[in-house]
């Protein structure tokens, strides 16, 4: 376990290391095998099942909000969930994106269809990425859909080890998401973590030959961009954009889709290496703020500093 404190289950040693071993996939079975049928630290049960308690939470939102924000009440919530006092807490988002996509005008039959896959943080917590894309979506001629009902990857429950739980929650997604991979029509994620659990973990937790189908046909929206015919990326010579490729896309997926997007924008684009020091449960875990500030130190803060105005920062 000490040897392992320090794995910020970032899976940059999957592409990095000339070895290719997955250390953050070794962390998650010391971990199962460590904690199963005992009791778990405290950041298990809360950031480990976040998506449970952001589903919990999402009728009362605002009161929930209102909670985090109140100092006595938010300094023992992060207590409880095993965060670092010096960490700010996520606000859960008003309104789910699914709901607010139930209520958009239904557009032509005769688009193609794409699914948007909206996973727990997107759902729940970002909603805003969510409602970018279907605009861009529909702008690039598709017809977006969104699942009836939630469905999670299980990444929080991986990465902290809940691997029988884990199993259970990627099953139920793949087997919602099988039909529309069956169907031709192709899925898009819009968080790396999530997605990468979709073309890679799933594929090793589950003995479904369905999941190495959805493996393929899942999508970032760079990758799907890139492959509809007539697409053309917006004009956005002048702009300076600093980019820090996400760790488990970097990894998992690759970033080539996304930088050449970029590129094709005629921005300058500034390209970091690196890690954001987060990681997940990682940055936010009580004993690790040191080290995860010393991670971004090494290049995303200090460009984010440097950066002029008007720099959009990725």
């Amino acid at each position: 376990h000490e040897a392992l404190d320090l794995c910020l289950s970032c899976k940059g040693c999957l592409n990095d290391c000339p070895t290719g071993i997955d250390m953050a996939t070794y962390k998650s079975e010391v971990l199962h095998q460590a904690y199963k049928g005992r009791l778990r630290p405290r950041s298990h049960y809360i950031l480990g099942r976040l998506p449970f308690w952001a589903r919990l939470s999402s009728p009362i939102a605002w009161l929930a909000n209102l909670m985090l924000r109140t100092p006595g009440v938010r300094s023992v919530a992060r207590w409880v969930a095993g965060v670092d006092q010096r960490r700010s807490l996520p606000t859960f988002a008003r309104k789910r994106l699914s709901r607010w996509a139930r209520k958009r005008p239904a557009l032509e039959a005769g688009r193609p269809r794409v699914l948007l896959w909206a996973d727990s943080f997107t759902e729940y917590f970002s909603t805003e990425s969510g409602r970018s894309a279907v605009a861009v979506l529909e702008s690039a001629g598709y017809r977006v859909e969104l699942l009836p009902r939630a469905a999670c990857c299980g990444l929080t429950w991986i990465t902290t080890g809940q691997l029988d739980r884990a199993q259970k929650i990627v099953a139920d997604t793949v087997s919602t998401l099988y039909p529309y991979v069956a169907d031709g029509v192709p899925i898009v994620g819009l968080e790396p973590s999530c997605l990468s659990v979709l073309r890679s973990d799933a594929v090793e937790l589950l003995d479904d030959p369905r999941a190495v189908d959805v493996a393929q046909g899942v999508f970032t929206l760079a990758e799907l961009l890139q492959r509809t015919d007539g697409w053309r990326a917006p004009d956005l010579s002048g702009t300076h954009v600093v980019v820090q490729p996400h760790c488990h896309q970097a990894s998992v997926m690759g970033f080539e889709a996304d930088l050449a997007l970029l590129e094709s924008t005629g921005a300058t684009i500034e390209r970091l290496a690196g890690c954001c020091g987060l990681a997940g449960n990682f940055g936010v875990e009580k004993g690790h703020y040191d080290v995860s500030v010393a991670v971004a130190e090494q290049q995303l803060l200090p460009a984010i500093r440097n950066a002029a105005h008007g720099t959009v920062v990725l």
